[in-house]
């Protein structure tokens, strides 16, 4: 696993009324501090990636609706992982969240047959006039990575 990603597998707790299950709690290993929470959805077969950022120190991740295939690139030269990628395929089958530390290249893939959601849970509020957000096209040379189906 890529330096500083961590994963926690999320507890569903069903009943006759529906399903609960908590993303992050403020007593969680994972929980550092909060600074805004956002959903965005992806319709299926959508790549939304790559991108990463300099101030925010974590992007939590979490697919609560339909599948996506997150995948991580460690992008920091000084890092024990420089170079490595990490792929997690999470949401209703696979209900886990991902902290993505600064600095790590990340984007997902829509790999259910419906629009996934996906909450984000960041350590700094989105800044509208100063974004902190440095972008690379989802099939830049500079990312070893390929987001077709691999079909094994």
């Amino acid at each position: 696993m890529i330096d500083g990603v961590q994963t926690k597998q999320l507890k569903v707790i069903p009943d006759e009324r529906g399903r609960l299950f908590e993303i992050l709690r403020n007593d969680d290993e994972m929980f550092t501090e909060f600074g805004q929470v956002y959903l965005t959805t992806n319709y299926p077969g959508v790549v939304k990636a790559w991108h990463y950022h300099k101030t925010q120190r974590h992007d939590a991740v979490c697919c609560v609706s339909g599948m996506i295939k997150l995948v991580l690139y460690d992008n920091r030269e000084v890092s024990p992982t420089y170079g490595e990628v990490n792929e997690y395929f999470i949401g209703e089958h696979n209900m886990t969240i991902v902290s993505i530390p600064q600095y790590v290249c990340h984007g997902w893939k829509g790999i259910s047959e419906k629009e996934s959601m996906v909450i984000s849970i960041v350590s700094e509020p989105y800044n509208h006039d100063d974004p902190d957000e440095y972008r690379m096209p989802y099939d830049t040379d500079e990312i070893p990575y390929n987001w077709e189906r691999k079909n094994r």
